[in-house]
């Protein structure tokens, strides 16, 4: 069947279309996302503003259309962080139904890490052994970890690289202070986590990691999924004192950095560091597979 996934992130709204079926992978059909930046149209209350409802309204309606013209007979929506957090997100989901027709499900950060959790044990299967999933998003961190298909661990903290740029770096706050800020908040929750032992098989996912290790010298997306692509803790390291140094013109032009992500991508390495330094893992393997895929692969067992 030909089905949906529309994702309303912290950066980005992303419909993502796949041919899907059980027993298979699904395969991308059509794709359609704009950057709408919900973490940074919230107001000082921690509600999304005007314009960030405008542009969200704008979206989701062009997103119905888009699924409808490519014959979607599905779609999931939901929505992760920035509305999840949002204190009138009633209020964003009631204006998204009434001019779209789509009801938007906030997504739990819990539920958001197991399915990110599922789409990436699925993707490397049963080999991985004990899996430890890391997926740095606009507004918060996901970190999962278990054996199984379901993880043992799902966590999530408000340690996103949009929120953290908005409420840190935007602000003049020293690095250091953020820095310091980042690695007492994974710690505080890092025994349940590794009470388990070691990772057999330690994963990242999604935009920022994806950005950070093709900085890093991983391969380009044109070379396809299926080439690994890893982030080593020694060139992260290097990393995050080079773009201390840079602004965001500058970071604008590393390889696999977008413009309208480059301010974030200081904060996101600063978490991804204090990530693989807590946790004491040489490298991340990227997985091209995250939420929206995870979102899918339930649909699809459940029927």
């Amino acid at each position: 069947m030909r089905m949906g996934v529309l994702d309303i992130g912290s950066n980005t709204g992303h419909l993502l279309i796949v041919d899907a079926y059980r027993g298979g992978p699904p395969i991308p059909a059509h794709t359609f996302k704009e950057s709408l930046r919900l973490s940074e149209h919230l107001d000082e209350d921690g509600a999304v503003d005007a314009e960030g409802i405008s542009l969200l309204v704008k979206y989701v309606v062009e997103a119905r259309a888009e699924a409808e013209d490519n014959g979607c007979a599905t779609v999931l929506a939901f929505a992760t962080s920035a509305v999840r957090d949002a204190v009138n997100a009633d209020d964003v989901l009631t204006a998204v139904r009434e001019a779209s027709g789509v009801d938007v499900e906030v997504m739990p950060g819990e539920e958001e890490a197991r399915l990110t959790f599922l789409a990436v044990r699925r993707w490397f299967g049963w080999s991985s052994g004990r899996l430890g999933v890391f997926d740095i998003g606009g507004g918060s961190l996901e970190i999962a970890v278990g054996s199984d298909e379901g993880p043992d661990v799902a966590q999530s903290m408000p340690l996103g690289a949009g929120r953290l740029t908005r409420e840190w770096l935007a602000t003049g706050k020293p690095q250091d202070d953020l820095r310091r800020h980042v690695r007492t908040s994974i710690a505080e929750d890092a025994g349940a986590v590794l009470r388990g032992g070691a990772f057999d098989h330690a994963v990242a996912t999604s935009k920022t990691f994806r950005s950070l290790a093709r900085i890093c010298g991983a391969a380009p997306a044109e070379e396809g999924q299926f080439v690994r692509r890893e982030l080593a803790r020694t060139d992260l390291q290097r990393l995050v004192e080079q773009l201390a140094t840079m602004d965001a013109d500058e970071i604008a032009e590393l390889p696999g950095v977008s413009s309208d992500r480059a301010h974030q991508i200081r904060a996101g390495a600063i978490v991804a560091e204090a990530a693989m330094d807590l946790f004491d893992l040489d490298e991340l393997e990227i997985c091209p597979w995250a939420l929206r895929e995870g979102v899918l692969l339930q649909h699809l067992d459940r029927l």
